[in-house]
């Protein structure tokens, strides 16, 4: 009993919404994140947990890939193009959750 008080409740994946040049992320609180563009590919690891998932966006008509998945340090988030990618994210409080924005530029 007393371990679930101190415990940390776990940051939970709510949902993730695909705009043009875009991706936002929700999350049920802000969690951990560390980040890497590695040869024009962006790499985001969060300390939640979530459903793996995929998709695509359009990048200046162009396919951005991206992918939601599960690893031994947290929940993975990779974006893929064809091209270098480049871009920011950015988070921040909004309706009782975290949003985290991630936009991308070629």
């Amino acid at each position: 009993m007393i371990g679930r008080l101190t415990a940390p409740v776990p940051v939970e994946l709510q949902q993730v919404d695909v705009l043009p040049g875009a991706l936002v992320v929700w999350f049920s609180a802000e969690p951990k994140l560390h980040g890497e563009w590695v040869d024009g590919t962006l790499g985001l690891l969060f300390d939640a947990r979530g459903t793996p998932q995929n998709g695509q966006l359009k990048l200046a008509d162009k396919v951005v890939n991206w992918r939601l998945r599960h690893t031994d340090g947290g929940l993975l988030l990779t974006l893929v193009a064809a091209r270098a990618l480049r871009g920011d994210w950015a988070g921040a409080p909004q309706e009782g959750r975290w949003r985290l924005q991630v936009n991308l530029r070629e």
